[in-house]
């Protein structure tokens, strides 16, 4: 995988998702996408395909009323076809707030998001935001 692709995956991944526009995202996953949640609470798992990792991102979506917000707080580190992204991630939900650092891992295969793996940096605290 040339680093140029994996880089621009990752930049319109982090735009598309910055910008709240999930149809964008969605776009950019193969049809066989694995996305890895991390933790203990209801959305934590693997969520494998397009149709069940839209679900479950609307899902998040829904629970945090719109308000989850993902930034980027570095530049993207890419090794093949792996590309590691710091980010800063926030949401509110039922009176309580979450905010932690944290980063997402994408693999990227062609010019689309074949696998996620994602890790917060305080996972204790965002199984409870999240709830069973």
């Amino acid at each position: 995988m040339e680093p140029t692709t994996t880089l621009a995956v990752a930049n319109r991944y982090v735009d598309a998702v910055s910008a709240k526009d999930f149809a964008a995202v969605a776009g950019m996953f193969a049809d066989d996408i694995v996305w890895n949640q991390p933790g203990a609470h209801r959305f934590s798992g693997s969520h494998r395909g397009v149709a069940a990792v839209g679900e479950f991102l609307g899902a998040q979506m829904a629970v945090t009323e719109g308000t989850f917000d993902l930034a980027l707080t570095g530049a993207p580190m890419i090794n093949g076809d792996l590309v590691a992204i710091p980010v800063h991630f926030s949401a509110k939900r039922d009176g309580r707030e979450m905010s932690m650092d944290g980063v997402d891992v994408l693999r990227v295969a062609g010019d689309k998001i074949a696998e996620v793996w994602l890790f917060s940096a305080d996972q204790e605290a965002e199984d409870a935001f999240f709830g069973a």
